[in-house]
C-alpha cells in the first residue's frame, strides 16, 4: 500500500496521500463540527494499515473509537455506505485498529512518564513560565546535578537541588554565576503550581521508551497510540510542553533516513495552536527547527487546529499536505483568515477557493496533497471517505479490555522511585549534620580538657606563703616550754641557768 485514500473531489479526481511524501507534514484545519476528527480518524487508519505507527492526542475522546470496528447497527451506517459508493470506495468494510491507550495521569491508559533530566531546563522553564533570570538559575541547577552525578528524575529531585543551590549560593556563585535567593524561591513556588496541575504524575520512572510508540501487531499493522487529552487540555501549558518534548525526543533519538517509502511514524497534534499560544520566541524557533529537520528522520507531523492562522508562518512553511474543512467568516479578522487560507492552495480553475471554504458541508474539505515530484496538487473540493472503525468513543469497559490486551500491559503501570538527587542530597545533608554535631562535641571536649589542664597548671605553680601558721597544740606546747625554762633559769640563777634554759627552750621550739 503506497497511498492513503482520502476521498474524491467534485471533478472526479481521487485524492490520495502518497506515503513517500507524507513526511512533508500536514495540516487539518476547520471550525468545530466540520469533520476534522473524522479526517484525523481516516488518516490514522490509513497509516496503521500501511504499517506506520501512529500517535494521536484525543482531545474530545472520539478517537478512542479507533479500537472498535464500525457496525451495521450504527445509526449512520446507511449514510456511510452511501458515501462510500458515491466516492467509489468499492472495498469499504468495517474493522478495528490495533490500539494502545495512554494517559499522563494514568486513568484512561498506560501512564506516560519522563524524567526531569529528559525534559531539560528550557522546556521546564517554559512550562513554568519563568523569567530569563529564573531560567538561568534552572540551568545552574541542571549543571550542578550533572557535575555531581545527581539524577534528576522527579519534582522532588529538582526541588532538592534548588534548595541546595539556595543554601550554598555564595560558594556556587563563584563557579556558576550569580544566584539570587528570590529567583530560587520563585522557581520552588512554581513547582507547587506544577504539582497542582498534575505534572507530578508525569515526571518519574519508568520513563517512556519511544520505541514503545512504534510497535506493530502480528499482521504488520502499526499500533495507533491514543493519548487521553480531555483532562490534559485543561492544563494547556503542560499539554504543549509534553508535545514539544515528544517531538524533540524523536528528533534526537531517531536515525536519519532521508525520504523513506513511508514514514516511520505519524504524529497528530490536535488543538495544535496550544503549542504556540503565548510561547516565547525561543520556543517557537525550537518547534520550527524540529518540524523542519524531523522529516529527514521519517516522521510525519500533522497539525490539527481550527484555523491555519493559529500556526506560525515558519511552521506552516514546512507543511506540504493540506486538508481544509469549512471556516466561517463573521468578522473582518475571520474573513482575512479565510483569504489567507485560500491563498495557500494551488488554485482550481473550476471554482474560487475563497468562496468554497465557507460553503463546505460537514465531511467535505479542500484537499491538496503533494504529487510524486513533491509539488502541491490543484486543490479539490473533496468528500472525505467514511472510517472503517467506529464513529464515536469507546466505552469504559471496551477501553479496559483493550488495555488488558495491550502489549505494554504492566510495563508502565506502576511507578518506581529509584535513588536519585533527592535521596543523595538527603544522605549528604544527614552526613553533614552528623559531622557538624561531632565537630561541636569534639570542640566542647577539647575546651573542657584545656580548662582542666589550665587548672592543674595553676595549682602546681602557686607560691608558698612566707610563714607557716602554728596549730593550737603546738602553740600550747611552746608556751609550756617557755614557762618551764623560765622556772629552771630562775632556780639555777646566773648565766649558767639562763644558758641551760635557752638550750632547753630552743630544742623544744625546733621540734
Amino acid at each position: 500500500m503506497s497511498t492513503i485514500f482520502i476521498g474524491k473531489d467534485t471533478d472526479g479526481v481521487t485524492q490520495e496521500l502518497l506515503l513517500n511524501r507524507a513526511n512533508r507534514h500536514g495540516l487539518v484545519a476547520g471550525a468545530t463540527g466540520t469533520g476534522k476528527t473524522v479526517t484525523l480518524q481516516i488518516l490514522s487508519e490509513g497509516f496503521s494499515k500501511a504499517g506506520v505507527p501512529v500517535f494521536a492526542a484525543d482531545v474530545k475522546g472520539d478517537l478512542s473509537g479507533l479500537c472498535q470496528s464500525g457496525s451495521k447497527t450504527h445509526k449512520l451506517h446507511d449514510k456511510l455506505i452511501a458515501r462510500s459508493e458515491k466516492i467509489g470506495l468499492d472495498d469499504y468494510s468495517y474493522s478495528a485498529m490495533p490500539t494502545i491507550f495512554w494517559d499522563l495521569h494514568g486513568k484512561k491508559g498506560h501512564p506516560i512518564r519522563a524524567t526531569i533530566s529528559e525534559m531539560g531546563a528550557m522546556l521546564l522553564s517554559n512550562l513554568m513560565g519563568l523569567t530569563d533570570a529564573q531560567e538561568g538559575i534552572m540551568n545552574i541547577a541542571f549543571d550542578l546535578a550533572d557535575d555531581n552525578d545527581w539524577p534528576l528524575v522527579d519534582l522532588n529531585d529538582l526541588r532538592a537541588v534548588l534548595t541546595y543551590v539556595g543554601e550554598n549560593r555564595k560558594e556556587l556563585s563563584l563557579e556558576y554565576g550569580n544566584i539570587a535567593t528570590q529567583s530560587v524561591g520563585a522557581i520552588i513556588r512554581n513547582l507547587l503550581v506544577l504539582e497542582r496541575e498534575g505534572a507530578e504524575e508525569f515526571f518519574g520512572e519508568p520513563a517512556l521508551k519511544l520505541s514503545d510508540f512504534m510497535l506493530r501487531d502480528g499482521s504488520g499493522q502499526g499500533y495507533v497510540n491514543i493519548l487521553a487529552a480531555d483532562d490534559l487540555i485543561n492544563t494547556p501549558r503542560l499539554y504543549a510542553t509534553f508535545l514539544l518534548w515528544l517531538m524533540s525526543e524523536l528528533f534526537e533519538e531517531l536515525p536519519e533516513v532521508g525520504d523513506p517509502d513511508k514514514p516511520v511514524m505519524a504524529f497528530f497534534f490536535d488543538e495544535a495552536h496550544l503549542l504556540f499560544d503565548d510561547a516565547p520566541d525561543a520556543l517557537v524557533d525550537k518547534i520550527t527547527q524540529v518540524a523542519r529537520l524531523i522529516r529527514s528522520k521519517g516522521v510525519s507531523l500533522w497539525f490539527v487546529t481550527q484555523n491555519p492562522a493559529d500556526i506560525p508562518d515558519d511552521v506552516l512553511g514546512q507543511v506540504g499536505n493540506r486538508i481544509q474543512h469549512a471556516l466561517r467568516g463573521y468578522t473582518p479578522k475571520e474573513q482575512k483568515a479565510i483569504r489567507a487560507s485560500a491563498d495557500a492552495f494551488r488554485p482550481n480553475p473550476n471554482f474560487k477557493t475563497e468562496d468554497v471554504i465557507s460553503e463546505l458541508g460537514v465531511g467535505e474539505a479542500l484537499v491538496s496533497v503533494l504529487d510524486a515530484k513533491g509539488r502541491p496538487q490543484v486543490v479539490g473540493q473533496t468528500l472525505i471517505r467514511p472510517p472503517a472503525s467506529r464513529l464515536g468513543p469507546a466505552t469504559a469497559a471496551e477501553r479496559k479490555v483493550v488495555m488488558a490486551a495491550s502489549p505494554l500491559a504492566g510495563v508502565y503501570d506502576e511507578a518506581v522511585d529509584p535513588e536519585s538527587a533527592y535521596e543523595m542530597l538527603a544522605v549528604r545533608r544527614e552526613a553533614m549534620a552528623k559531622a557538624a554535631e561531632e565537630a561541636e562535641a569534639r570542640e566542647a571536649k577539647e575546651k573542657e580538657a584545656a580548662k582542666k589542664a589550665k587548672d592543674r597548671a595553676s595549682r602546681t605553680t602557686r607560691k608558698p606563703r612566707g610563714r607557716k601558721r602554728q596549730s593550737a597544740l603546738e602553740a600550747g606546747m611552746k608556751a609550756g616550754a617557755r614557762s618551764i625554762a623560765s622556772s629552771i633559769g630562775r632556780s639555777l640563777g646566773g648565766k649558767h641557768g639562763a644558758a641551760i634554759a635557752r638550750g632547753i627552750l630552743g630544742g623544744i621550739m625546733r621540734r
